[in-house]
């Protein structure tokens, strides 16, 4: 059985991001790569889906209507004090909530799909790097996500399969703060039955997640250069 993509949903190069608990400043960048700072501080705030994410492994072509990483407890999707928000020699790295998928589906009839996510074996991160683009890279911990179909075909992909994993995407801050992931790269792990394809091994994830500013919704979530100090 193949599942044949829909070019109008393939098409569609929307994500990403993002979903931010702040971790230490990323060691070692490279000669040249600017430094970042994040604003303002303390605040918290929320990742949505714009329009609807798009995942594609191998001849399976699913599309979520809705996506979110939300504030709740702790420090996940939080910019933080102090020296923590920024880095002089590359990008921040910050942690946020699994985010959630809802309503996906197939283009092929009869075919449920399930997504669902965890940090059992690690945070959720994504790494913001100041730039003319800017940069977001989705980390997902080992395992973090996992796709289902049932029905007529039943297949388990699972993200990362075999260690923290990143999807690179971009930072856009102009027309209001977001993380784009456009047909990003992820290792992954398919099994199932005869007809799934077993022998496919990365997918790609499609997204737009707008940014906002839950403490303070008049002030947007800033990535901008590190200052001297």
């Amino acid at each position: 059985m193949i599942i044949h993509k829909n070019s109008r949903r393939s098409s569609l190069l929307l994500l990403s991001g993002a979903t931010l608990m702040l971790a230490a400043a990323t060691p070692g960048a490279a000669a040249g790569v600017p430094g970042t700072s994040l604003s303002p501080a303390g605040h918290r705030f929320s990742a949505v889906a714009a329009g609807p994410v798009v995942f594609e492994a191998g001849p399976i072509v699913v599309t979520c209507a809705t996506s979110s990483s939300l504030p709740g407890t702790g420090s996940r999707n939080t910019i933080p004090d102090g020296p923590a928000a920024a880095n002089p020699a590359g990008p921040v790295a910050v942690r946020i909530a699994p985010p959630t998928f809802k309503d996906c589906t197939t283009d092929a009839p009869g075919l449920r799909v399930a997504v669902e996510t965890n940090e059992a074996a690690g945070p959720w991160q994504v790494q913001l790097q100041y730039g003319t683009p800017g940069t977001a890279r989705l980390s997902i911990p080992s395992g973090g996500f996992v796709l289902r179909t049932s029905g007529l075909l039943a297949c388990t992909a699972t993200a990362a399969p075999n260690g923290p994993a990143t999807a690179e995407g971009r930072w856009r801050q102009e027309g209001g703060p977001a993380v784009l992931l456009e047909r990003a790269p992820i290792p992954v792990k398919l099994e199932g039955s005869f007809f799934c394809a077993t022998s496919v091994t990365s997918a790609t994830i499609t997204a737009e997640y707008t940014v906002r500013n839950t403490t303070d919704p008049a002030r947007p979530i800033t990535v901008g250069p590190s200052l001297p100090g």
